[in-house]
């Protein structure tokens, strides 16, 4: 009984302190003043305001443009990499396994120094182009290790007999492989998506001036003081979220009954 509730607590306070920060976010979203340490009733204005902020927005446009496409390409090229590394022999594959560890444990700053120098190397002008190359980049291992544990999964000689009954490797992948993996194509994306938007020491040292993503603003906003409107979006942006996970999984979900 004792050590029961002893999980529960332990389970309790991990997600507090997950959790209350955004919640606290939330609730000062709706804060009549612009302090962030004194409540002095509720308001909806900061939401208003937020659709007549034209920095944030287009700070917000930049973010999501770079996301939504550098989410498509380095799920592309991770999914079509995942299947390649899936049918290599077992110590070459071993080795791309580990290389592509590299990135995700590299910290981001020696990522985006790193392809900074390159960029400036190759005499790209950093802006729009440099941040969307960079956001391929860091995302593309985070998708190969979503799609991986699916190929594992996938039994091998369901794509052989698709192409002893006729089937082009291409159709077979479309129409055989594809379908089974797309629970980690579709993770892959997601954590590139999200990835992408949260990122702030890639982008700030890939990109120019006259472009900015959010995080960037957000930092620059910092030294003279945080505006209460960047409360009302990032609490849109956690709904918004929120909602799309909850969608997925309940997509995948009745998939999943669907089979069964």
């Amino acid at each position: 009984m004792v050590k029961s509730l002893s999980k529960k607590i332990y389970l309790y306070l991990i997600f507090f302190f997950l959790y209350a920060p955004i919640l606290i976010l939330i609730v000062f979203s709706f804060n009549g003043s612009k302090s962030r340490a004194h409540w002095t009733g509720f308001t909806l204005s900061w939401y208003g305001q937020l659709f007549h902020d034209q920095q944030i927005l287009t700070s917000l446009y930049n973010t999501l443009i770079v996301a939504v496409i550098s989410s498509l390409f380095a799920t592309v090229i991770g999914t079509a990499a995942a299947i390649g590394i899936s049918r290599m022999r077992k110590l070459p594959k071993a080795m791309i396994i580990n290389v592509t560890y590299i990135p995700v444990l590299s910290p981001d700053i020696v990522t985006g120094i790193s392809l900074m120098l390159l960029f400036v190397f190759l005499h790209i002008p950093l802006g729009f182009i440099t941040m969307l190359m960079a956001h391929i980049t860091f995302n593309l291992p985070f998708v190969i290790l979503a799609v991986l544990p699916k190929l594992k999964q996938l039994n091998s000689q369901v794509f052989d007999a698709a192409l002893d009954l006729g089937a082009t490797p291409m159709y077979a992948y479309k129409k055989v492989i594809l379908p089974e993996i797309m629970p980690g194509v579709i993770t892959g994306f997601l954590l590139a998506f999200t990835l992408s938007i949260d990122d702030f020491v890639i982008s700030f040292f890939t990109t120019g001036s006259g472009f900015s993503n959010l995080a960037i603003t957000i930092y620059s906003m910092a030294r003279r003081g945080i505006k209460p409107e960047i409360n009302a979006l990032l609490t849109l942006m956690f709904i918004s979220i929120l909602l799309l996970l909850l969608l997925v999984n309940y997509r995948m979900s009745k998939d999943t009954k669907n089979k069964a």
